[in-house]
């Protein structure tokens, strides 16, 4: 697991060098956007909590699939980890505005980001998970702010030490901040769940910076809303691909 740290934030240092697309991702909320039909994305995220390789494919119009790895490290320690837990997922966009600036889409996968669960069972249970969302982004003042709002439910199998069926609800709300232009934007998150096992709600805030259409970069802070430490700094960014890998024809 060491090796995968270390392979996950070098991929992240090249990747800085060289990407022509990005956009970070280590906020838990999600837009209601699905990417152009046949295009790749690889997300990367280092932090001093959690790491994140993420691989999204738009093999179909308004829809994408996700697989993604976590890497845990809950002493801070980057000699030293508390191992990893994976995730699959779909994303469909059911409603665009004609802006394109807002809308709404529903989420369903199975694994979870072992950050909303507490330390017992983040790492035996995250992928025994199976959960649902729905992603919604609301233009607001002449898109000087987006709200992203996403709520949703989940339920682990076999959860504890008991092997319980535990049903949780999981919540997440993201403002961001456009206060001169859209290249740059100062961004805060809540995100949370309720239920048995489950971690303390954070709170996350940051700078994002879109130099164009095609490249986004993000650094932020993460800290639990009671005080605790939480996920600490990260940083992130997402590497986009041209339209090649479609079921159909790309266009």
């Amino acid at each position: 697991m060491d090796r995968l740290k270390i392979t996950i934030a070098l991929v992240l240092c090249v990747a800085a060098l060289s990407a022509g697309r990005a956009e970070a991702q280590q906020f838990n909320s999600d837009s209601y956007l699905s990417k152009p039909h046949g295009m790749a994305t690889i997300i990367l995220t280092y932090g001093q909590r959690n790491s994140m390789f993420m691989n999204t494919f738009s093999l179909l119009p308004r829809w994408e699939f996700t697989a993604a790895v976590y890497a845990y490290d809950d002493d801070r320690n980057p000699s030293t980890d508390d191992g990893y837990s994976t995730s699959f997922y779909a994303k469909y966009m059911f409603y665009e505005n004609r802006a394109k600036t807002g809308g709404f889409a529903v989420k369903a996968g199975t694994g979870l980001d072992p950050g909303v669960l507490d330390e017992e069972n983040r790492l035996k249970d995250a992928f025994r998970t199976f959960w649902t969302n729905a992603p919604a982004t609301i233009p607001l003042f002449d898109n000087k702010l987006s709200w992203d709002i996403m709520p949703g439910a989940s339920v682990s199998t076999d959860f504890g030490p008991e092997n319980t069926t535990e049903w949780l609800f999981t919540y997440a709300t993201r403002l961001a901040w456009y206060p001169t232009n859209p290249t740059w934007s100062i961004v805060g998150e809540v995100v949370g769940a309720k239920g048995e096992g489950t971690a303390l709600p954070e709170y996350r805030v940051g700078l994002r910076w879109e130099p164009n259409q095609h490249a986004v970069f993000a650094i932020s802070y993460d800290g639990e809303l009671e005080g605790g430490d939480g996920a600490g700094g990260e940083i992130g960014m997402m590497l986009f691909s041209p339209p090649f890998f479609c079921i159909g024809k790309c266009k």
